[in-house]
């Protein structure tokens, strides 16, 4: 019987035992991370550079933009590697900080896209008072306090996780670590308050925010379902189905994950699952806004453009 202090290194989940699917695998992971490197960096590059799309809702993309690609940057280059170089080892330390970093752009993802739903609620529902309530000091001070509260909520996370006593096996049912699965190598029976605790303030934390999503969006249907104008709803519709579409495929991916019964859990469904919720959203987010959002499409393109005539 081993504990933490023992553990020199975990085992992640091996993607595939035959040279060719591993190969394909690491081809696979290069080409999302590469297509959401390339689309979060495009909508980061275009809000920054261009002047006019300096407004609360492009601000907070660009903010959800930067934790899609701390998000990504923190599970898929080891899973590259080890499907490169076919091993499944990562360290301790290195285990322990892929967690802080995954909790910390996975709270501020979700804290981002509950403050574009407030963003999207002003907008539509109070726009009389969208520009006094949403200024560029209340936006700054929402974007630290989602960057503060991601900072807290993932060191919490860590240092409960890894001060608990470890002493199954060292192999990891999953290709990053992640704490569910870290809390389940424990044998501590003292401590399973502590492991109780983390996942009630996980719970509630995810719950309030799905709770004020879900209200809020009945606000905003019910004042679009008012707008006299054809075009007005439509315009109303094309700010928010994006926002709407990201949190949806956010939400449903991650909660299912987590909160599937055991019965019907497999490794290759666990595998799929845990791609669908912490790689593909990062790529497909920019790809989502971009196609609804005509000023943002714009700026790219200007930006695209620019870059090739320099050349």
């Amino acid at each position: 019987m081993s504990n933490s202090s023992s553990i020199r290194h975990f085992l992640l989940l091996a993607l595939a035992d035959m040279r060719q699917l591993q190969l394909l695998h690491f081809c696979l992971f290069l080409g999302i991370s590469l297509a959401a490197l390339l689309g979060n960096g495009l909508i980061i590059s275009a809000v920054a550079c261009g002047h006019h799309l300096h407004t609360p809702m492009f601000f907070f993309l660009l903010n959800l933009a930067l934790s899609d690609l701390g998000s990504i940057c923190t599970t898929v280059p080891k899973a590259m590697h080890n499907s490169l170089w076919d091993t499944r080892n990562i360290s301790y330390t290195g285990c322990a900080a892929q967690v802080f970093f995954f909790v910390f752009y996975a709270t501020s993802e979700f804290s981002f896209l509950t403050i574009m739903c407030y963003d999207r609620y002003m907008s539509i529902c109070k726009p009389l008072h969208y520009g006094t309530l949403l200024g560029s000091r209340a936006c700054a001070h929402m974007a630290a306090a989602a960057w503060a509260s991601a900072f807290v909520t993932a060191l919490i996370h860590t240092t409960n996780t890894f001060s608990l006593p470890l002493c199954h096996t060292n192999a990891l049912g999953q290709f990053f670590c992640d704490v569910p699965l870290i809390l389940k190598l424990s044998c501590s029976h003292t401590n399973t308050l502590r492991k109780l605790g983390l996942s009630a303030i996980s719970a509630c934390l995810a719950f309030g925010c799905f709770v004020f999503i879900v209200f809020s969006y009945m606000q905003i249907f019910r004042a679009v379902l008012r707008i006299p104008s054809e075009q007005g709803r439509h315009k109303a519709f094309s700010t928010c189905l994006p926002h709407l579409a990201v949190v949806s495929l956010f939400i449903s991916t991650a909660a299912f994950a987590y909160l599937k019964a055991s019965s019907i859990s497999s490794p290759s469904l666990d595998l799929a699952l845990s791609v669908l919720y912490s790689v593909v959203p990062p790529a497909l987010n920019p790809l989502i806004y971009s196609l609804r959002n005509q000023e943002l499409k714009a700026a790219v393109w200007r930006l695209i453009m620019g870059r090739f005539q320099k050349q």
